[in-house]
């Protein structure tokens, strides 16, 4: 539990007593973001987000003026740089973010993509208390640009950026052969696999839609699951042609030996792509800490490389 010293309980207790005036800045009244109508500044200047993921990536994209956000731990490297050029201040870890320090940033805006209402509900009561509090309930990180967009006039350059990425989406899946990949997650303690699903994590949704086919183990029509956490056993059901897999991140699966020990493993052996050499590891930071359209572009590398380009 976070314990607040008394000049940060006193500088909340103001700050939440004065969120009772008439909103004199943008309100935003839609499904996605949690506890609308919300009120927020109709010009930003200065702004802690919640994740080093989409809100890091897409605030620094749209140009909001991004004081904090949690920086320990982060894979994406080159978002990481980018973080540190703009001078961001670390506010700790994703799931244990320092309040003091968001405090202490004295931020007009606090933003957030959560994806969902449960988590949204966790946060929001705290948070709000330091500054006027976005938090984004949907998976679609593209209307998240949006939104993002609209609050620093880069609508346009935006709708740009995404009709780019769509239009090499397209020109992938024309060229997209007749096989089969499987994606794997080796953690420290699990495997995960990411389905190919109705709703679904944003690498894998560009997956579907740049024309990957999944093996039968990882597609699923149902809304509701879009995730597996298979035993060593179930491993055996990846049998696409081409295996790409995930290590590291935000855990030490990439130092503890775990995955070496995987790699090494009759059964990983036996795997269809292993056995063919069609075996590729790919970037925790583009696949796991997906940020928006560079992280994207990135997705589409890898599979023109490994997929496309495949032997």
């Amino acid at each position: 539990m976070v314990k607040l010293s008394g000049y940060i309980l006193t500088v909340l207790s103001v700050v939440f007593a004065s969120s009772a005036v008439a909103c004199e800045g943008i309100e935003l009244d839609r499904g996605d973001v949690f506890n609308a109508p919300l009120c927020i500044p109709e010009t930003p200047a200065r702004v802690v987000v919640l994740d080093p993921s989409f809100g890091l990536g897409v605030g620094l994209d749209v140009g909001l003026p991004v004081v904090g956000a949690p920086l320990e731990m982060m894979s994406d490297e080159a978002l990481h740089k980018r973080a540190v050029e703009h001078d961001i201040t670390s506010t700790g870890f994703v799931t244990e973010p320092s309040l003091e320090t968001i405090v202490a940033l004295q931020p007009d805006l606090i933003i957030g993509f959560v994806g969902s209402e449960s988590v949204a509900s966790g946060i929001y009561p705290m948070a709000a208390r330091v500054a006027p509090t976005l938090l984004f309930t949907s998976t679609d990180w593209r209307e998240f640009y949006r939104l993002l967009a609209s609050l620093s006039g880069k609508e346009q350059e935006v709708a740009d950026a995404l009709d780019t990425l769509d239009q090499r989406i397209a020109d992938i899946k024309a060229r997209m052969p007749d096989t089969t990949v499987s994606v794997l997650r080796i953690t420290s303690w699990d495997f995960q696999v990411y389905l190919d699903a109705p709703e679904t994590y944003a690498p894998f949704e560009i997956m579907k839609q740049a024309g990957v086919r999944r093996s039968a183990y990882e597609t699923t029509d149902d809304p509701s699951l879009a995730l597996k956490r298979p035993d060593r056993e179930e491993l055996a059901q990846l049998d696409g042609d081409i295996l790409l897999y995930i290590v590291g991140g935000t855990n030490a699966s990439d130092q503890d030996g775990r995955h070496a020990e995987v790699l090494s493993d009759p059964l990983w052996k036996m795997l269809p792509a292993v056995r063919s050499g069609q075996v590729h590891r790919v970037s925790h930071g583009t696949w796991m800490q997906f940020s928006g359209i560079a992280s994207a572009h990135r997705v589409l590398d890898d599979l023109e490389a490994y997929v496309v380009g495949a032997p």
